[in-house]
């Protein structure tokens, strides 16, 4: 299991693009049988509508792309998991992540 802190990110959802707003992220890559699988944890979201959007939808499949704090692009899909009481949110990836 690989972590890196993320120090940009962006979701694609019902055709609008939005970067998030957060005080702390961490892209997860694990390497499980010769797959790869992924994820990504985010705290301190601002985004509070969005969150509440997620939360109300059963279509919650995002584009996704960022860049790690040490400077590596990503993207790849995935489902976008609010946490609104805790201003956080969970990606779960389905598929490959570029980059990686």
């Amino acid at each position: 299991m690989d972590t890196y802190h993320v120090a940009e990110l962006s979701i694609a959802h019902g055709g609008a693009a939005t970067k998030l707003a957060f005080s702390a992220a961490q892209l997860v890559v694990v390497a499980d049988a010769g797959r790869k699988l992924w994820y990504v944890e985010i705290d301190g979201m601002t985004q509070h509508t969005l969150l509440r959007m997620f939360s109300e939808s059963d279509d919650i499949g995002v584009a996704v792309s960022g860049i790690t704090a040490g400077g590596r692009p990503f993207r790849g899909s995935g489902y976008f998991h609010p946490n609104v009481p805790h201003s956080a949110a969970a990606i779960r990836g389905d598929g490959e992540l570029a980059g990686f």
